[in-house]
């Protein structure tokens, strides 16, 4: 993403953590409420990753007639901190657990002002009822069975296939779960706080909310959802079911079997009331705007989402998954042509069009990238092996309908408390392809983790 590094990293990070319990008679002669804890844990990161910018795209094609408008490539550093801690509670005789995870983060990227932030990935109370748990607060609520894309993570919608995995940034949510030996039932309500706020998008389908939204909108809308668990043997059953304030109503299902020792299947479907995504104004054609044409709209008519795969693990900790998924909320193919054609007649306006204009008008053309899939149709390929205290994996995203692909090369080293990974990705394909269009074209990580 950047150039060659030109400055090191200055940045601190302090944390601290403390808990405290306490026994002891109170007025009324009731005992106050008592708490343990088994101490806090967690990790710190030092992370290093160097971009590379495509020369394709419409990000490229804006940057040349304007140099500097777009993001330069080069090294960025970063360091951050990861706290855990659950405190345990008995406030009259009632088990109750604080749990909370804090997350600290200094970077510093080339030719950009080094930044730091702090957020709670998580901080929620839970209370232990027996077969029935309870909690409220700020929580990572990760559903479904595929492992390249997930329909049905319809509470947290958790970035897939990231170049390090890291804990994300949970919903704030009320949750009920009810456990018993060979099933399961939880009933979130998401987002709560968000209930009687709606985006323009809310009112009716196909009406623009702000170009500036999010990819990731639908996720932050308040929603009801249910999940049903129950085990068959040697098969696990999953049903899914979500009302979003926005997107209205959703159903899903995923199976997952254990066919042999060896063997993994697992199957996924959702089907979709309501989706929010990209849409181009209508007047926008191939000519030149003022203002960002692309916006977030609600789309109606119905859409699905389904996936399909395998996994395989062999005697000498070799791997091998294969998935296969459709995503019926990301644009469709007929739009991508549109959105080539408008690229090209872009770039032939200049002259007579002002080249300021024409660039910031491709820049522009970036906006739909921010999508959780590009193709509705994808094809995932991911071979590892594990031999301790290594692990190497190799994993390819290809897209059937322009034959792009985006690989993916990482090892890592696992010791009592350091883990080393190094990860290496890069965009292929023709030129028309999308993933080789987008702004980065080769990125390189290096991480170093140590745990306490």
């Amino acid at each position: 993403m950047r150039r060659p590094w030109k400055r090191p990293l200055a940045a601190g990070l302090l944390c601290a953590a403390a808990g405290a319990a306490a026994q002891a008679p109170a007025e009324g002669g009731q005992a106050a409420p008592s708490s343990a804890s088994a101490g806090p844990g967690g990790e710190w990161r030092l992370v290093a990753a160097h971009g590379s910018a495509s020369s394709r795209g419409p990000l490229a094609a804006a940057d040349r007639l304007a140099p500097g408008l777009a993001p330069p490539a080069g090294l960025s550093a970063a360091a951050d901190v990861e706290l855990r801690h659950t405190l345990h509670l008995q406030a009259r005789g009632l088990p109750l657990s604080l749990a909370a995870n804090a997350w600290l983060q200094g970077t510093a990227p080339e030719h950009r002002a080094s930044r730091a932030a702090a957020r709670f990935n998580e901080l929620h109370l839970g209370a232990d009822l027996g077969p029935w748990q309870a909690s409220v607060g700020r929580k990572v609520v990760g559903w479904d069975v595929g492992y390249g894309f997930r329909p049905n993570d319809v509470v947290q919608q958790e970035a897939r296939r990231t170049l390090l995995a890291t804990t994300p940034q949970g919903r704030p949510l009320a949750m009920l779960e009810h456990f018993g030996a060979e099933h399961a039932l939880s009933a979130v309500w998401a987002n709560p706080q968000r209930w009687n706020k709606k985006t323009a998008a809310a009112d009716q389908a196909g009406t623009p909310s702000s170009a500036e939204a999010s990819a990731d909108e639908s996720a932050d809308e308040s929603a009801i959802a249910l999940r049903g668990y129950r085990r068959f043997g040697a098969l696990d059953a999953h049903g899914f079911a979500r009302h979003g304030r926005r997107t209205g109503a959703s159903l899903g299902a995923a199976l997952s079997w254990v066919a042999t020792d060896e063997l993994e299947l697992h199957v996924s479907w959702r089907g979709l009331q309501r989706h929010e995504g990209w849409q181009i104004a209508a007047a926008a054609g191939a000519s030149a705007q003022t203002t960002n044409p692309w916006r977030r709209v609600l789309r109606g008519g119905g859409a699905t989402q389904w996936l399909a795969g395998a996994h395989w693990t062999g005697l000498g900790k070799q791997s091998v998954m294969v998935e296969a998924w459709h995503d019926g909320t990301a644009l469709p193919d007929g739009q991508w042509d549109d959105w080539q054609h408008r690229n090209a007649a872009l770039a032939s306006a200049a002259p007579p069009l002002p080249a300021a204009a024409v660039a910031g008008n491709l820049a522009w053309q970036a906006t739909p990238f921010d999508a959780p899939n590009l193709r509705q149709d994808n094809l995932f390929l991911r071979l590892a092996w594990s031999p301790e205290p290594w692990q190497l994996s190799f994993d390819t995203l290809f897209m059937p309908a322009d034959r792009g692909r985006l690989h993916t090369l990482a090892v890592q080293w696992q010791g009592a408390a350091w883990r080393l990974q190094a990860a290496w990705r890069m965009s292929a394909g023709p030129a028309q392809a999308l993933v080789v269009q987008l702004p980065t074209r080769r990125t390189l990580m290096l991480a170093a983790i140590h745990a306490f």
